[in-house]
This record gives structure tokens, sequence and C-alpha cells, in this order.
């Protein structure tokens, strides 16, 4: 069973008749199969899956094929898709079926894709570890005593273990980039707005993306191009042209690059991850490249700022789950104020609930000036540093991570310890700027290292260019 790295070898071998799309499908169960013991799958559409390839395989002889005709793809837990189950990796959500697709899933289908299954998460996209999922914790491939990231871990696991070719996950804080560099694979949060979030179960609105996972930057560029652009169900996304993505892939200068210089000193930081990014910014610079340092003071600050402003849209957001119309519904209660308690404590999962009390503790009227509108406050004093870079400098690279994988149960029972694990990936988030985790290398445990690259707000053509030329010619 041959074994592809990319969607460009997938159309090679169908248009010469190599291949067909339902042999490819094939072998994809084949391998979820094999490795259902990573747990990532919560659901494998087979049946649908291989029927609809047959479709496709139709579509190719009759020239009527879309764009991605063979291309085999799997789906967080956060995304709605039409007739088939969504629940968010949650108690809360038991049988729930999605009532019509989210506009990325539905772009996807229109130009052919296959979605091959629902993958698991942590419960409401809440967490850095794959371990809050309400479907039991998911393992890394590369290591299956180690975690795989969260919250889009099932979505990492799934194109590292060849699983499926590609996969969509969401990134509030880091939940695509995380879960990129433990697996050892490409992750891309867009600029917030570049997608549409409809049909995306929402955590913190103002901080969500979906984002795109691969094992190449031709195919998340590909992708990328087919599911961005206006949508008249979110009055949020931007409407602005989308280019060329996939077209756009060779870097036509060479670009000034900004490191900062807290994240590399952070007392944190993994040795190993701190050799190979400073080895990485130290071959720029003997590629002829700008390379300089800035300082970013407020970086202690993002963190806090970001978890302050997440629980609290979420404590809002995750209002809605009360047992009335859709979901679970405790048994265990005789008044509606009764069902609505034990609905919500039976439902929801300890991580969620420990959000959503922190979240509505800060919405409370005596601490909503102390720290919610204190927090909007830095949050626009650390878009207006990052902007001041950008005016300077195309990109900021950093590590993506503090530490490789770690093993499940290493920060179980201390929340701050698992919140730090998003320590550098929360910039991106805040300020709502496009940002990618390419491979950099492993540690001498052999765990994948990632690397983060930041760009300016809608600047993924030159974000994919140059972490293409990054991975082809250094790493």
């Amino acid at each position: 069973m041959k074994t592809y790295h990319s969607f460009q070898e997938v159309k090679a071998d169908i248009s010469h008749g190599n291949i067909s799309c339902k042999e490819i499908v094939s072998n994809y169960l084949i391998t979820i199969k094999e490795k259902s013991h990573l747990n990532a799958f919560l659901e494998v559409y087979e049946q649908e899956a291989s029927q609809k390839a047959e479709e496709i395989d139709k579509k190719i002889k009759n020239g009527t094929a879309g764009k991605l005709a063979g291309m085999v793809i799997g789906l967080k837990d956060v995304l709605a898709h039409q007739d088939h189950g969504l629940q968010a990796s949650s108690k809360i959500l038991d049988g729930f079926i999605s009532q019509f697709s989210a506009t990325a899933v539905q772009k996807l289908l229109n130009e052919d894709a296959i979605i091959i299954g629902r993958l698991s998460c942590d419960e409401f996209a809440m967490g850095s570890s794959n371990e809050n999922s309400a479907f039991g914790k998911v393992l890394n491939p590369i290591d299956e005593s180690r975690v795989p990231g969260g919250s889009s871990g099932s979505s990492a696991v799934a194109v590292a273990a060849d699983m499926c070719m590609t996969s969509l996950g969401s990134d509030t804080g880091g939940s695509v980039r995380q879960p990129a560099a433990f697996c050892g694979i490409i992750g891309l949060k867009p600029t917030y707005s570049r997608i549409s979030r409809f049909g995306l179960i929402a955590y913190a609105s103002s901080f969500d993306s979906i984002g795109v996972f691969g094992k190449n930057i031709e195919d998340v560029a590909l992708i990328l191009e087919i599911i961005s652009g206006g949508d008249e169900f979110d009055s949020t996304v931007s409407q602005s042209s989308v280019p060329s993505y996939s077209n756009l892939l060779i870097q036509d200068k060479k670009p000034k690059i900004a490191f900062i210089r807290e994240t590399i000193e952070s007392k944190g930081l993994n040795k190993e991850i701190k050799e190979r990014t400073i080895t990485t910014l130290e071959w720029l610079k003997t590629e002829g490249y700008v390379v300089e340092e800035v300082d970013l003071p407020l970086l202690d600050y993002i963190l806090p700022t970001y978890y302050i402003l997440t629980t609290a849209e979420a404590s809002s957001n995750l209002g809605r789950y009360d047992g009335v119309k859709y979901g679970f519904r405790s048994s265990q209660s005789d008044t509606l104020d009764k069902m609505y308690k034990k609905t919500r404590t039976e439902g929801f999962g300890k991580e969620v609930k420990r959000r959503i009390m922190l979240g509505t503790f800060v919405l409370s009227a005596d601490y909503y000036d102390a720290y919610y509108t204190q927090a909007q406050k830095v949050r626009r004093m650390i878009k207006d540093k990052t902007d001041q870079i950008f005016s300077k400098y195309d990109f900021i690279i950093l590590p993506t991570t503090p530490t490789t994988a770690f093993k499940f149960g290493d920060h179980s029972e201390d929340p701050v310890e698992m919140f730090l694990a998003d320590l550098y990936t929360v910039q991106a988030n805040v300020t709502g700027i496009p940002a990618i985790s390419i491979p950099n290398g492993v540690s001498s445990e052999g765990l994948p290292i990632g690397l983060q690259i930041m760009a300016k707000h809608f600047d993924e053509a030159k974000l994919l260019a140059f972490s293409k030329l990054l991975i082809e010619r250094k790493i």
C-alpha cells in the first residue's frame, strides 16, 4: 500500500491510471483500522467516503471533477457537517446531528474533497494535550506515551499517522500549531477573519480561527485557497479577495526577520528547542537575510490576557448548552432549575467547567473592570506593539512550543503548567495575525521540534512561500 506525501502525487497517479479515488479511500480506511488504538477518530464515514470516491472517479473520467478530487480530509469535531454527528468531544452534545455544513466544509465538498471522518479533540477545544476529550486521550504516533498536543491533537495525529492526507482544526490560542509541532507536521492558523467561522462551534469568538494541517506547504496552501473568502453567514469574515496561494509559493525577495529576545531567553524554553531555533536564525543570516533581535516587554502579559478574555467569551458562548433543545439532559432532576444545573454539571468536563467559572468570575459586576476591561486594554497594547515590529520586519520567528511533547499526566494536576504550553502561540490569536508551525528537526529523544513564523495580517502568501523555502533548503 503506497503512502502518499502530497496531493500532487495523488493527482499524478490518478491521471496515469495507477490508482482510483475509491482505492485511495480504501487504503486510508485500512490504516485507520490498523491505528485505531491512537483513538483519533470519533466516527469514520466508511461507506459514505467509499461511495463519494466512486462518484468522483466518474467525474474524473468525465472531466468534471473539482480541484480536490482525490483529497481525503478529516474534520475536527467542532466543524459542522450536515447530517453527521457534532459534539465538540463533549457529553453535553450526545446524539446531536448537524443540520447544516460549516462554510469551510461545504467549500471542500464543492471541490470534491472526501471527508473520511470526525476527529476527537479537547472538549470544546479547551486544552493543550487532547487529554480532555469525553472519549479518552489521543496518543501521539511518534511516541505513544506522550500527548499529541491540543486541542486539535487528533487532527494532527490523523495526518502524521497517514489516516488522511490533510485535516481541518481550530486554533484559538495555538490549537493547530502546537499539535503540529508535537507531531512533526505543518499547521497553519490564518489571519482572523480570513476563513468564515460559520459552522464552527464557538469557544472564544474573537480568537477562533479554522486552521489547516498537512505534510507539505503546497497542500496547506491549496486548502487555504479553497476555504477562504467572504460568506453571507458570517458578518466578521473578511471580504477581501483571496490570492491563489498555491501558485504564489516562490519568494520574490528576501524578507527581513525579527526574533523576540524574551522568547529565546525564557527559562522555560527547552534547551534543544532553543538550540534548533538559534541554528535556524544563524542559517538565515549566512544566507544573507537580515535577522535582528527585538524586545517585547509585554510577553509576560500575553498569556494572562488571553485566558481572561477567552474564558469570558467561553462563559457566554457555552451558556446555550442547557439540556433544553438538544444534546444531553440530566435525568436526575425534577424541576427546571435543577435540570439546568444537573445537565451542565454532568455534561461538561472538568476543564470546561473550570474555564466557564473563571470566565463568569471575570465578567461579574465586582471584577469586570479589574480584569475584563483591563485585559481588553492590554490586548490592544500587544497588538500595537506587534504592528510596530511588523512596520520594520516581514516575519517574526520564534519556537512553536517551550517543550517537546510531554508525557500523559505530566501537567494534568496543574492548570497553570498546562496553560504555559501555549506561551508562544497565543500572541498570534490575541493580535489576529497569521502564523504557521513547520518542522525544525528532532530532539535527542527523537521528538519533533516546531518552528513558528508569524506574519502581517493577510500576508499568508508570503508566509507560505517563506515556509516552503525553509523546509526545502534547510530542514
